[in-house]
């Protein structure tokens, strides 16, 4: 299933999942909004999450948690532009722009970003396909029932793992039909959007058939989000440690790409969990 052909650089996993540290410059998403929503607090994040070992830094400008309201194209664009250039000059992992807007996706790969990671498959903006397409960009083609005002007010399913399993096969599809190689597309199940807890809880352990079914990398963005609350009882900053063991089963269970907050105490316990499985001696 790998590599993943970004568009300066091709990314192959060893043993252990690769992680997207997320950088939210926004004032109002689930988790940290409005602690990097200055350019210098971005970029001084962004530095850290590269030397914690994120392989790629996933930059987005517009709250998608439930309930949010949408952001003006200007704003948006205001938000991360800057931002990405800084990164894209500074910093030597490659940036993903997590957006829904062809405008917003073509001017951040100007600015040097390298991966379009849209929560709606491309399916938000008629214009994201041909733009994806234009840059030879990596995609990162995700699943989401609804929109992120309506999305969790009743997801329902027939049969949560095969309907997304199929929205994600279509979507691949369709980016194939447009001439964009197999080899720039990752798929993600999208955990937490338009699901709820026991949905989230069978696409994760579905993870090895989504591999079988699609053939590319399986991304999975399960930090701290608010399943973890229905299983362990417990607020948004308290979810570091739910965050960890999914990261563990997930790693167990052979899936390819976390995306993550807290890179480095992720990274410790994948590392940590690799040596005891290998029987290595660390002497």
């Amino acid at each position: 299933m790998f590599p993943w052909m970004l568009r300066r650089h091709n990314l192959t996993r060893s043993r252990l999942p690769l992680l997207i540290g997320i950088l939210n410059v926004t004032p109002d998403s689930f988790s940290d909004g409005g602690r990097y929503d200055l350019p210098e607090l971005a970029v001084e994040q962004a530095s850290l999450l590269q030397e914690q070992g994120a392989a790629i830094l996933d930059i987005g400008g517009e709250s998608t948690r439930p309930g949010a309201e949408p952001v003006r194209l200007d704003e948006e664009l205001r938000r991360t532009i800057p931002v990405i250039q800084r990164l894209a000059r500074e910093l030597t992992v490659p940036i993903s722009i997590d957006t829904t807007k062809a405008e917003v996706a073509r001017q951040a790969l100007d600015a040097g970003a390298q991966i379009v990671n849209d929560i709606s498959g491309l399916t938000f903006d008629p214009q994201m396909l041909d733009v994806c397409r234009e840059y030879d960009a990596g995609i990162c083609l995700m699943h989401i029932q609804g929109t992120p005002q309506t999305m969790q007010l009743n997801p329902t399913y027939g049969n949560v793992v095969q309907e997304v399993t199929e929205f994600l096969q279509q979507q691949v599809d369709r980016c194939l039909m447009a001439g964009i190689l197999p080899e720039r597309i990752c798929v993600d199940p999208g955990i937490g959007f338009g699901k709820t807890a026991d949905h989230n809880l069978q696409l994760l352990r579905a993870v090895p058939q989504l591999q079988r079914a699609i053939q590319r990398p399986v991304l999975i963005g399960h930090s701290r989000k608010r399943f973890l609350s229905k299983i362990l009882g417990r607020p948004v900053e308290e979810r570091l440690a739910g965050t960890i063991g999914v990261s563990i089963a997930l790693a167990a269970a052979g899936v390819d790409i976390l995306r993550i907050h807290d890179v480095q105490p992720v990274r410790d316990a994948l590392v940590a969990w690799q040596v005891l499985q290998d029987g290595a001696d660390v002497s």
